[in-house]
C-alpha cells in the first residue's frame, strides 16, 4: 500500500475511533446519571477548570460544584429517571480537541410527589483528550420544551408547560 494511502487510512481510523470514544464517553454521563453515580458522572469531565452551564441549575467552573448539585438533587430513590441522548454531531477539531451537540429527551417520576416531568433539551459540549482518553471540558444545557404533570389524588393535572424549567 501506498505511504499516502496508508496515512491518510490512518487518520480515517483515528477520527472514527475518536468520534466512537467521544459517543461512548457522553453515554456514560447518561448513565452515570440514570445511576445517581456521583463517581461515575465526575470521570467524565476534566480535572480542573471546566465550564458547565446548565441553566437554572446553575453554572460551575469545576465538576465538584456540579456532583454535588447532582448528589444534593438527583441520588434519591423516589427519583427515577431517563436521560436519552440522540442526534450527535461531534466535529473534531485537531487530534485533542472537539465539540458535540446532542439532543436530549429526559424523564423523571418522583414517587414520592406523585409528578411526572418530561423535558427535551440541546447540550453543546466541547472535549478535550487527556492522557488519552476524552473528557468533556466544556457543556451547556439549554431546555427547548418542559412539561410538568401531577399525579397526586389519582387526577392527572398539568402543572407546567414552556421552554424552561418550572421556577
Amino acid at each position: 500500500m501506498d505511504s499516502t494511502v496508508a496515512a491518510a487510512l490512518a487518520a480515517r481510523v483515528a477520527r472514527l475511533e475518536a468520534v466512537e470514544a467521544i459517543r461512548q464517553l457522553k453515554a456514560r454521563y447518561f448513565h452515570s446519571c440514570d445511576g445517581k453515580d456521583p463517581d461515575a458522572m465526575r470521570a467524565c469531565f476534566v480535572h480542573g477548570p471546566v465550564e458547565i452551564d446548565y441553566g437554572a441549575l446553575g453554572t460551575f467552573n469545576d465538576r465538584e460544584g456540579l456532583v454535588r448539585l447532582f448528589t444534593q438533587l438527583g441520588c434519591h430513590p423516589h427519583l427515577l429517571e431517563m436521560h436519552h441522548g440522540s442526534n450527535p454531531d461531534i466535529t473534531l477539531i485537531d487530534a485533542d480537541h472537539a465539540c458535540g451537540q446532542w439532543s436530549l429527551h429526559y424523564q423523571q417520576i418522583d414517587t414520592e410527589k406523585r409528578m411526572v416531568t418530561q423535558l427535551g433539551a440541546v447540550y453543546y459540549d466541547r472535549y478535550r483528550r487527556v492522557d488519552g482518553a476524552w473528557k468533556i471540558s466544556a457543556t451547556r444545557c439549554e431546555v427547548t420544551s418542559c412539561i410538568v404533570v401531577s399525579m397526586a389524588e389519582g387526577v392527572s393535572q398539568v402543572v407546567h408547560t414552556g421552554r424552561s424549567l418550572p421556577a
